[in-house]
């Protein structure tokens, strides 16, 4: 089921310009809710948004395909995306809406810190200091058994 990171990338980015902080938390959002959403049990997380992991950086969730792709905007606005977008399935794509619906109206600092409030991120540091250098993948386990629980109150 895993789509092209790209795909997802510029289905964002087709809402809006935005920082590359921001661009990388919308994608950990959609990314957790797909693994919560789409699959059924934590012992069998077969279905993802797409294959690439997110690492537990200073400053939150990031991919860094995605941070190596837009390092040079720094704390500037990716420009929107005027392309032609991938279709997902209707599932995926009620997933996405929900997403930005939810967190796109945050800044990346806002969606920062909400990322450091929640477990998977804060798993994947324990043991690093809050400024140090940390590139440990955020488990799917984690992220799933976090997410569901918020699901199962909704």
């Amino acid at each position: 089921m895993a789509y092209n990171l790209q795909d997802v990338v510029n289905w964002f980015l087709a809402k809006e310009s935005m920082t590359p902080k921001k661009l990388q938390k919308i994608l950990y959002y959609a990314y957790s809710w797909t693994l919560t959403m789409e699959n059924d049990d934590v012992s069998e997380l077969e279905n993802k948004l797409f294959n690439e992991k997110f690492e537990a950086w200073v400053h939150g969730p990031v991919l860094r395909e995605v941070y190596d792709q837009f390092r040079e905007y720094g704390y500037q606005e990716i420009p929107k995306f005027e392309g032609p977008l991938t279709t997902f399935s209707d599932d995926i794509e009620g997933i996405l809406e929900e997403v930005w619906e939810d967190y796109g109206h945050y800044t990346g600092n806002e969606l920062e810190s909400i990322t450091h409030q929640e477990d998977p991120w804060i798993n994947a540091r324990n043991g690093y200091s809050a400024l140090e250098r940390c590139n440990v993948e955020l488990k799917d386990e984690d992220i799933f058994n976090y997410y569901i629980q918020r699901v199962e109150f909704v």
